[in-house]
């Protein structure tokens, strides 16, 4: 180990930190062009904080040249422990402000997919009442599936989620919000689209191209308890969609996000009385360490805007 390394790994100085930033935008931009408009510096200044944080660090973090950008696998490392700090200096930021009695700072919240055109979902009602608590406090956004969100959540990247609930965690604090109902859905190329419901059985399902998440969720579950077997696994609803529309499978979407395709005769429910189930959307933030008064504020902005 040399002795920059050493030194970045024994003692943290705002130089790091400011390149460690730096390394967290070319990451989520993809490369240096793309990172330059978010950090507002050119791409040659950025190219040698990048080069002096891998000195620092004595790694590689990073390949750029004709087949692209792309993090070293040291690199991918270095990126999560750079949420992790970065998430944490947050969270040591906000616990300051409430000695303060003060709420600034920035928080970041991850949200499921397809949220917004549900009648139930009100975030832009809890954003609104906590803006209006907390004016100085800025705010990162995120749509991520729900293992990202409880993963990011538990590891401190983001500082609250909402998520359809599907299995509790020790780790997690959770509160509901609202519900949401799903319904097996296919589109107007497929067999099943003709076909009278009351022709239709689980076998008849089970015969079908099924597109679902691939990753543990209500959707999952109820796929698994149906029989269905995945032949496109996806990672968020859209794509099922995508799916339905070639006419080749069925899959499970909410029926607020349906509703447009739906009266444009691109797809319609399979047996709604049948196969169909509800979400329970809640929020989730961790058990420890103790919320901050900021992300205590959000946390009740949402429950507040869905009671």
């Amino acid at each position: 180990m040399g002795r920059k390394q050493a030194a970045l790994l024994g003692q943290l100085s705002d130089i790091d930190l400011r390149l460690l930033r730096v390394f967290r935008a070319v990451a989520e931009a993809g490369g240096f062009s793309a990172a330059e408009l978010e950090l507002n510096v050119g791409r040659s200044t950025i190219s040698r904080h990048i080069k002096d944080l891998e000195v620092r660090l004595g790694v590689t973090l990073c390949r750029r040249g004709r087949a692209g950008f792309a993090l070293t696998e040291e690199g991918r490392q270095i990126y999560q422990a750079t949420l992790k700090l970065l998430a944490s200096l947050e969270t040591f930021r906000g616990e300051v402000a409430d000695v303060h009695k003060r709420m600034t700072g920035h928080i970041s919240i991850a949200l499921f997919d397809k949220m917004v055109t549900n009648p139930a979902a009100h975030i832009g009602e809890a954003l609104r009442r906590f803006d209006d608590l907390a004016p100085e406090v800025s705010l990162d956004i995120h749509i991520e599936p729900i293992n990202e969100i409880e993963r990011g959540v538990m590891e401190g990247r983001f500082q609250l989620g909402v998520i359809p609930t599907h299995r509790a965690s020790p780790s997690l604090d959770y509160q509901h919000l609202f519900y949401e109902q799903m319904y097996l859905y296919c589109g107007y190329r497929h067999p099943l689209f003709g076909t009278a419901d009351i022709s239709i059985d689980d076998d008849a399902i089970r015969e079908c191209k099924y597109a679902g998440l691939g990753y543990h969720s209500p959707n999952m579950e109820v796929g698994n308890k149906l029989g269905l077997e995945r032949d496109i696994t996806v990672n968020d609803q859209e794509a099922i969609v995508h799916c339905l529309q070639s006419g080749r499978y069925i899959g499970y979407l909410p029926d607020h996000y349906a509703e447009s395709f739906v009266k444009k005769g691109e797809i319609r429910a399979i047996c709604p009385q049948r196969y169909q189930y509800q979400c329970d959307f809640v929020a989730i933030q961790r058990v420890s360490p103790k919320p901050s008064r900021i992300v205590k504020t959000l946390w009740d902005c949402l429950q507040e805007a869905h009671r």
